[in-house]
């Protein structure tokens, strides 16, 4: 089945009678009789039970890591890269210490496997505290008119490249704070 292609109201017959047991963490049955999902949006139910709504089917099998929800078909070395700062070696290191196989799903992930990666993941140094302590140190150089500082501020290649023909590709990375 493609992904998204069908709602959940294609997939169970207008009679089947659905409680708030058979959809498990997506939703809860509020006291007006609607079905509040994991996204916030309700869904009308009739006779508090039959449950009439569109809701997608990547909606009733995620698994909320860090504030993402991953699939349950994805990868765990390919959710874990996802994160900015976590790379291919750090990812595997990561799986190695927690007894993940390298081709776990996360949907086959304990919950405690689960509770042990976001704890990791929250001590780590990673996302925006990554990317501001990166732009602190660009910063620190080009005040403090290093060479490096200087490179940085002119957009120019940083590391020793030549600068005689193809500075494409360091003019790009180097854009992010120019003359600033």
């Amino acid at each position: 089945m493609k992904r998204g292609s069908r709602g959940f109201r294609e997939m169970v017959s207008p009679n089947v009678a659905l409680t708030t047991a058979d959809l498990g963490p997506i939703a809860a049955e509020s006291l007006n009789g609607n079905f509040v999902l994991a996204d916030n949006r309700t869904a009308t139910a009739i006779s508090n039970i039959q449950l009439l709504a569109h809701v997608d089917l990547d909606l009733v099998n995620m698994v909320f890591i860090m504030g993402i929800n991953f699939p349950e078909t994805r990868l765990v070395k390919r959710s874990l890269e996802i994160f900015y700062g976590v790379g291919p070696l750090v990812s595997q290191r990561l799986m190695a210490r927690f007894h993940i196989h390298p081709t776990a799903k996360v949907g086959s992930l304990a919950n405690k496997q689960v509770l042990d990666l976001t704890a990791e993941l929250s001590s780590m140094t990673i996302e925006n505290d990554l990317r501001r302590q990166l732009r602190d140190n660009i910063k620190r150089l080009r005040d403090m008119g290093s060479y490096r500082g200087r490179r940085h501020a002119l957009g120019l290649p940083v590391r020793g490249q030549r600068t005689r023909t193809q500075t494409a590709t360091a003019n790009k990375l180097n854009k992010v704070e120019r003359r600033g």
